[in-house]
């Protein structure tokens, strides 16, 4: 019984709709930018992994050139 007394101290409805505005605003400028971050993890990832790739080949040539 506590608990749920203490969730309505923290709920807020504004009667007012236009204050939803600047909120949905953040909301939808950090999603951006999370969108952006993400697909620029994933891109550095992969030039990452072409990275290891080559450096994994380069490898494994040279240690066919030593048992040659």
């Amino acid at each position: 019984m506590t608990g749920l007394f203490l969730l309505q101290l923290f709920l807020y409805f504004p009667e007012d709709k236009s204050e939803y505005i600047p909120a949905t605003f953040w909301m939808l400028l950090f999603l951006v930018l999370t969108v952006l971050t993400f697909r620029w993890i994933v891109r550095v990832s992969k030039r990452q992994e072409e990275k290891t790739k080559e450096f994994e080949e380069e490898i494994n040539r040279e240690r066919q050139q030593q048992k040659q």
